[in-house]
């Protein structure tokens, strides 16, 4: 699997697989939770069986349903994979980026989150970990490599 930059905001995921035609996929905006503990540590999730990339470690996180805002898409999907209440205020987005996978183009607006209300848990039988930079967790989903890099250079100029 390889990630290449074409342009500095969309990354070409598996560039060699076959893609239907662009007007057959359309961009699909997807919410990205970037979960940060006090301690500095950030949660990741292993992708569920049955998605594209199954098993494969991302950040939490999910589409943007029509009439929604990036929070309250982020907010619904966190609940529903992990159980826990955001709210608006504790939504920052960070930044934006499109991935162009074989299966969907997909643009990607990451948020940090330091508050939220409960325990993250599993509700779609996925696994998650806190974890920091550099993450020991293998296979990290190709586009969540060049976050994993910005974090760590926020990181060091800290």
């Amino acid at each position: 699997m390889r990630l290449k930059s074409i342009q500095p905001e969309v990354w070409v995921i598996d560039e060699h697989l076959d893609r239907l035609s662009d007007t057959q996929r359309p961009w699909l905006d997807v919410a990205v939770g970037i979960l940060i503990n006090a301690d500095g540590t950030f949660l990741m999730a292993s992708r569920p069986v049955g998605k594209a990339y199954a098993g494969y470690w991302e950040f939490p996180g999910g589409k943007v349903e029509q009439g929604e805002t990036i929070e309250q898409a982020l907010a619904r999907e966190l609940h529903e994979e992990l159980g826990i209440e955001l709210s608006a205020p504790h939504i920052h987005l960070w930044r934006v980026a499109h991935a162009d996978y074989p299966h969907a183009r997909v643009r990607l607006h990451f948020c940090k989150v330091t508050q939220w209300t409960g325990v993250p848990h599993a509700r779609e039988q996925q696994m998650f970990q806190w974890t920091q930079v550099p993450v020991p967790l293998q296979p990290v989903l190709p586009a969540t490599q060049p976050v994993l890099k910005w974090l760590a250079q926020e990181q060091s100029t800290n």
